[in-house]
């Protein structure tokens, strides 16, 4: 009697490996550099959107330097003034996280994302890294153009790594903030309204003029709210000049980036598309 010989591998076999391997789907690494390389696309086809976020603080930046600067502090202002500027750069490029993120949750993208086989929370990374990314480009736009104006910082490699360390991690945080804006606003709108409360809080500090200058009741808030410790010792690496708050400016990133985690963890099951 002759043994049975083994059948040879079909093609049939080789398509359902394939459709096995299919429907274990993206994991959450592959997932999160899809949906960031999706969110710079849509940034690079929003040109309009780009320019803006990018042309708004260095605009700010002439008006205080050339226009008010004189009035304020008639000499070096400009190096008072730039790391309020990158602070206005950062939140403002942030903003549009909120936008982003609703407009997935209202306009449909989300009920598709949720047929597919990703990591669906990955849609909510992939748009935080690429606001990083687009962000820290911004901000380095603005630094040439400081210069281009009479910028001269002091700092060295060591104050530069701190500074910009302090500039991405508030990119972080407050983009993960605006990310959860997005979820919970009924509309684009209301999203953007709700970032554009947010971007107030540079103007509500030491940004712009010496805290000392500011009313008795209104210096106190000046003080302790985020962006004021922030922007201070960013100014102190930068320049040299003033106390740095390097502490509270990193217990305050932190903070926020962990309390936007906590509700972005907590809200991302029970929202719905709407």
């Amino acid at each position: 009697m002759t043994a049975p010989r083994r059948s040879a591998p079909t093609a049939t076999d080789g398509s359902a490996h394939r459709a096995a391997a299919d429907h274990r789907g993206a994991g959450p690494l592959r997932s999160s550099g899809v949906f960031i390389r999706r969110s710079l696309l849509h940034s690079l086809r929003d040109g309009e959107g780009l320019i803006m976020a990018i042309a708004l603080p260095v605009l700010l930046m002439l008006v205080f330097t050339l226009i008010f600067g004189g009035a304020i502090k008639p000499q070096g202002y400009i190096d008072f003034v730039v790391p309020g500027v990158i602070l206005v750069c950062a939140g403002f490029g942030a903003s549009s996280v909120a936008v982003a993120v609703n407009r997935d949750f209202t306009l449909g993208a989300m009920r598709r994302f949720r047929t597919m086989p990703v990591s669906v929370p990955t849609v909510l990374v992939g748009h935080i890294v690429a606001s990083l990314i687009r962000n820290l480009l911004a901000t380095a736009i603005v630094i040439g153009a400081a210069f281009a104006l009479g910028f001269r910082p002091s700092a060295g490699l060591a104050g530069w790594g701190a500074a910009l360390g302090l500039v991405a991690l508030w990119i972080l945080a407050i983009t993960a903030l605006f990310a959860f804006v997005g979820m919970v606003a009924s509309s684009p709108e209301t999203a953007n309204g709700y970032g554009f409360a947010l971007l107030f809080l540079p103007y509500l500090s030491s940004a712009f003029v010496p805290v000392d200058t500011m009313p008795v009741w209104l210096r106190g808030f000046a003080e302790h709210q985020p962006v004021g410790p922030l922007v201070d010792t960013i100014r102190w690496a930068l320049t040299g000049a003033g106390a740095p708050h390097g502490l509270a400016a990193l217990a305050w990133c932190l903070g926020i980036i962990a309390v936007s985690a906590v509700l972005i963890a907590w809200r991302f099951p029970r929202s719905a598309d709407r």
